[in-house]
């Protein structure tokens, strides 16, 4: 019986398959092989709570984004608010403050035209005494002298009197 060299391989591929299972090797690839797959499923659950936690703090921030965006318009708002109320009151401060101006303006206008008429008042006087005293230095006639002067009298109380009625 003659062997060819398909049955030396046949039966060297027989020998090697049985010294691979002595030695335990499909199993140790299958250990490897099962310890690569736990590795790799370790570390898609460990990036999917990655993914997971990622997603959480992105929705937080994207809720603390917008209120601090609600809560900024909130300020901006009461900012406008309080801005109006303190020009509206500072108009109202102006304008009281121009409206006293002027009434004290006018008061002291009323005062100056009553201290004119006071004086005009006290300069016509002594102008009419001034002219009273001349009359009677120059008259020789003590009759004429007393009608010039009641005269004179009458009419400086009634230019008095329109004075003050004014």
């Amino acid at each position: 019986m003659v062997f060819d060299a398909t049955f030396w391989v046949a039966i060297s591929f027989i020998i090697f398959c049985g010294v691979l299972i002595y030695l335990k090797v499909p199993f140790k690839i299958n250990e490897s092989l099962n310890k690569l797959i736990a590795d790799i499923k370790n570390e898609l659950q460990e990036s999917e709570k990655l993914r997971k936690e990622t997603k959480q703090f992105l929705d937080q921030s994207q809720s603390k984004l917008n209120a601090s965006s609600d809560e900024t318009k909130i300020i901006i708002e009461s900012a406008k608010k309080d801005t109006n109320i303190m020009v509206q009151q500072m108009k109202d401060k102006f304008n009281k403050a121009a409206d006293i101006k002027k009434r004290l303006t006018e008061e002291k206008i009323t005062q100056m035209k009553k201290q004119a008429i006071k004086e005009i008042t006290n300069i016509s006087l002594d102008i009419a005494l001034i002219s009273v005293e001349k009359i009677i230095k120059n008259s020789i006639d003590k009759s004429k002298l007393d009608n010039i002067f009641q005269k004179n009298i009458k009419e400086s109380k009634e230019a008095l009197k329109k004075l003050k009625s004014n």
